[in-house]
């Protein structure tokens, strides 16, 4: 899994598929330098704990989808992309996107200026008997979603004890996906921070979910402070070099010292994007193709483990919203929230 079950016990946060932040994706925009693609993946179709499919609904009603962008290096939001999701009469679902800048994109609430407004949420292809709704506004294009999970990984192998076959656990999964095309002058044209998170307002109050950036350390690494590290933010992450630490004493074998400087380089957990360089993880941003398993597996493991035997999927767009259509459409009068 990459964020996938980041929960405890590979379970899902708050108990809600919906809430599962996945994967994070950040790669200049194909053919035209002018602009970026960020891609906010969340919700796995099928779950580990407990198994079998999720829910049909692909957003929480009431939750926050934000992306958080940090301009000057401090690991403090500087500009977020938050989007909120409404039930439609039919039982489908629109979306919404706001953006705010300066303190507010540092704090919590779901105002901000609009930037689209009421799009479909898609549910799958024409070819599926559903449609694919794309928003255009202000240099903006806006994508919400079911679609293929483009993470792939031998999950069966991960959980026999790093023994992999090669079978890819994501083959036949999808994630209800936010891609968004930004123009770069909006990002500052410089290099940036990047994390997602979801915020639950089941409650009454704004609450942290589940947050990340670098693919697979919270299942992995976070151990028994998970919850407190989903519920933290980057610029506190030095706290959790000590946890990372202790889980790459056992899964590696590193001495201490060793432990604590390589757990102090996957903090804090923020993806790092240059928008005039290509994509490429760990290094700058991260493309849909990346094979972030055979970057953590070494690092995990101390080299002992170096690969799953898994390669990138094949049903990858060339063009907006870039990921795969949905293994499966969903019907509207099924997935009412």
């Amino acid at each position: 899994m990459s964020h996938h079950y980041s929960g405890p016990e590979f379970g899902f946060p708050h108990g809600d598929a919906r809430l599962d932040f996945t994967d994070l994706y950040a790669f200049p925009k194909p053919g035209d330098g002018s602009k970026s693609i960020l891609i906010m993946n969340s919700h796995p179709s099928v779950g580990a704990n407990p198994p079998g499919p999720t829910s049909d609904v692909a957003f929480a009603t009431e939750a926050i989808y934000e992306l958080k962008i940090d301009t000057n290096g401090d690991n403090v939001a500087d500009i977020a992309y938050r989007v909120r999701f409404t039930p439609a009469k039919d039982g489908s679902q629109t979306a919404t996107l706001r953006m705010v800048e300066g303190a507010q994109a540092a704090g919590t609430g779901d105002d901000g200026k609009v930037i689209v407004e009421g799009v479909a949420v898609s549910l799958g292809t024409k070819t599926q008997g559903a449609e694919t709704h794309v928003a255009e506004a202000g240099g903006y294009r806006f994508f919400a979603g079911w679609r293929s999970d483009p993470f792939f990984f031998d999950v069966g192998g991960a959980l026999n004890n790093l023994q992999f076959t090669g079978e890819d656990g994501f083959a036949d999964a999808d994630v209800a996906s936010i891609v968004l095309e930004v123009p770069n002058s909006v990002l500052g044209g410089k290099k940036i921070g990047i994390w997602a998170r979801t915020v639950d307002g089941s409650s009454g109050k704004w609450v942290q979910a589940d947050r990340g950036a670098r693919p697979q350390q919270t299942p992995f690494l976070a151990g028994e402070a998970n919850a407190a590290y989903l519920g933290a933010e980057p610029k506190d992450d030095a706290q959790f070099v000590p946890v990372f630490a202790h889980a790459l004493e056992h899964t590696g074998g590193y001495t201490p010292a060793v432990a604590t400087r390589v757990a102090g380089t996957l903090l804090p957990d923020v993806l790092q994007y240059d928008p005039t360089r290509p994509a490429v993880f760990p290094n700058n941003g991260r493309a849909l193709v990346d094979d972030v398993v055979s970057f953590f597996l070494p690092l995990l493991t101390n080299g002992k483990v170096t690969d799953d035997k898994v390669g990138p999927h094949k049903d990858l767009l060339t063009e907006f919203p870039y990921v795969g259509s949905p293994h499966r459409a969903r019907s509207a009068g099924k997935v009412a929230a």
